[in-house]
């Protein structure tokens, strides 16, 4: 088990060949990774991570940066050994892999932004983070539930349900202070548009059409730079189970294609 800051962290590492970083978003923790893992893991070295406060490891203060994730995604490679990998992070998981692309940019191959962005919170944005805040403080489990609900393309809350309510027994796992950490660290989040501007390896951007958290026209201009590409899915938040199976192919191109 390693140790970060006190901390116990969780995560796996499976596959050799080209190396592979997953990172999850709020409420989620590395499980969600593991249909990716077992495909990819069979030409590729793949390592999930739960960041803190979510999953196996462990809160460690009432405000959990998107430096402060960054800083254990290095130790848990450090630990590994891993020299250069391409990163894919989901949501807060991809502000946590721009924030490690700033810090150790020698050790990023690739990053694959998955219904992410590199800009900072609005001022709204901000204000509803707090309100998030005191809702959670308030009833957790209602909040929790509906939080995971609402990530998903109305028209899939049907078809996806035992999906759904999978992902809301792990949220479900994630303590509180991990939880308000999370909603703190994000809403002091720098922008990192520039990281899109100078890049030297490849940086994908998956955006859902009909996303309920980051509006597709309000980010879909972030691809218009060089390094960027642009794919889009048709439905919510959720891409890594709406479009499992596309993102999947995209996942494994990117990697192919990462220096």
């Amino acid at each position: 088990m390693l140790v970060y800051k006190n901390a116990s962290v969780g995560y796996s590492d499976v596959g050799k060949g080209k190396t592979v970083v997953f990172l999850h978003g709020f409420l989620e923790n590395r499980t969600m990774w593991d249909a990716f893992a077992e495909e990819l893991s069979k030409k590729n070295r793949v390592i999930s991570i739960d960041l803190l406060g979510h999953g196996e490891t462990e809160a460690i203060g009432y405000v959990h940066s998107m430096e402060d994730n960054a800083d254990l995604v290095y130790n848990v490679l450090s630990h590994l050994k891993i020299k250069k990998a391409t990163i894919a992070g989901h949501s807060m998981g991809g502000y946590v892999a721009l924030a490690f692309a700033e810090y150790y940019p020698e050790m990023v191959s690739g990053i694959a932004l998955i219904n992410s962005t590199s800009r900072a919170d609005s001022d709204e944005r901000k204000k509803n983070r707090d309100r998030a805040i005191k809702a959670v403080k308030m009833d957790y489990t209602s909040f929790v539930r509906l939080s995971v609900g609402n990530l998903f393309n109305e028209s899939n809350r049907e078809r996806l349900n035992p999906e759904i309510e999978h992902m809301k027994q792990q949220a479900l796992k994630t303590p509180l202070q991990g939880i308000v950490a999370s909603l703190e660290g994000m809403k002091i989040r720098k922008d990192r548009e520039v990281i899109l501007h100078f890049a030297p390896y490849p940086i994908w951007l998956f955006l859902g059409k009909n996303d309920p958290v980051l509006p597709y026209d309000d980010n879909a201009d972030q691809a218009n730079e060089a390094s960027v590409k642009l794919i889009t899915f048709p439905d919510g938040h959720m891409s890594p189970i709406e479009n499992f199976e596309a993102l999947l192919g995209h996942l494994s191109e990117l990697v192919k294609s990462a220096v």
